[in-house]
């Protein structure tokens, strides 16, 4: 598959999501047509991948950048993570999996079951020395730009050390994509003042505060996330889902009452054909699918999670993540950043 040594090739779990491979297999093509340098495995059911493949009028143009990996198993949404890694090992997610740890594929992308795929990612790309455990960190829109927040859900429930490692973990990410030579890490709390939170979240703060590496800011809360306070914010996997979670549905809630607005009778139809341009520019800053894909970072390989109910356009996103964290080398500079802790 690697015939050129620079480009980047990316396992695409194509089985995965809501809507398989009606959706990853054409946001596939679309992402091959659109990078020259990339190089994609389509991993799943080969017979139906193919098919896919060939109602596609813009497949044979790139055709020589894709190859198919042939697979018997899929993992169910709903699946158990320790059933779906013992007894799923040729499953599209593990396949995909395996390719990056064989290095036969530079990262994985998968919109599959979330607690399966942080399962077989640690269990098959191990985690580098001084990390516990991989976190989720995904692009948090905000007023200046966007925030990385981990972690979002793989870990609920969180040490000092393990809250500390999620924050230098950001600061390497945000150094190296967002080109900050000090990206302000905070941590999520229910107030800014020291005096707030419980042991935990206070011996975070100290740790983080005691680093050289880090740009550390201080607390921060949930509307700070969104006002740009911070460049990175860690917390634990309850709280970050819910922040995440809370950031989507508001940004629906708001589309709908601008469609609702907009629809009432014909003067505000055609005032909103005037509003038009501001409008479509707030549905691109808020559409969660411009911010697709969440970083299973702390993996020793770059592991993409598309969100579960993701479009064509947003899977596509989720794989660009995926390219972009391959070239800027982003596990790589992770371990070295711990190597230089120890």
């Amino acid at each position: 598959m690697r015939m050129n040594a620079s480009s980047v090739v990316v396992a695409v779990d194509v089985m995965s999501g809501d809507h398989g491979i009606a959706v990853t297999v054409p946001a596939s093509i679309d992402m091959v047509e659109a990078d020259p340098k990339l190089r994609l495995i389509l991993v799943g059911d080969g017979r139906s991948i193919e098919k896919e493949l060939s109602q596609s009028r813009s497949y044979l143009a790139v055709k020589d950048r894709i190859e198919v990996r042939h697979t018997t198993e899929v993992v169910a949404m709903d699946e158990k993570p320790s059933v779906a890694m013992r007894n799923k090992k040729d499953s599209s997610m593990r396949v995909s999996i395996n390719l990056v740890k064989e290095k036969v594929a530079d990262a994985s992308v998968s919109a599959g079951n979330t607690g399966a795929l942080m399962a077989i990612s640690r269990f098959v790309l191990k985690t580098p020395v001084g990390i516990d455990r991989p976190a989720i960190v995904f692009n948090i829109p905000s007023m200046t730009g966007h925030c990385h927040l981990l972690d979002l859900g793989a870990n609920v429930d969180c040490s000092a050390e393990q809250l500390y490692q999620f924050g230098l973990m950001g600061s390497i990410l945000s150094k190296a994509v967002d080109g900050i030579s000090a990206p302000r890490v905070g941590l999520l709390n229910i107030g800014t003042e020291e005096i707030k939170g419980g042991d935990v979240i206070k011996g975070a703060a100290d740790l983080l505060r005691a680093d050289p590496q880090i740009n550390y800011i201080g607390f921060v809360e949930a509307d700070g996330i969104f006002e740009g306070e911070a460049d990175v914010v860690a917390c634990d996997g309850f709280a970050g889902n819910v922040a995440l979670k809370a950031c989507e549905g508001t940004a629906r809630m708001f589309a709908q009452f601008i469609r609702e607005g907009i629809n009432q009778n014909l003067l505000t139809k055609l005032s909103g054909l005037t509003f038009l341009p501001v409008l479509s520019g707030l549905k691109k800053k808020l559409d969660p699918g411009e911010y697709n894909g969440g970083t299973m970072i702390g993996l020793r390989g770059v592991v993409i999670k598309s969100h579960g109910s993701a479009d064509r356009a947003s899977f596509a996103t989720a794989i660009r993540l995926a390219a972009l964290e391959v070239e800027k080398n982003i596990p790589h500079l992770i371990e070295d950043g711990f190597a230089e802790k120890a």
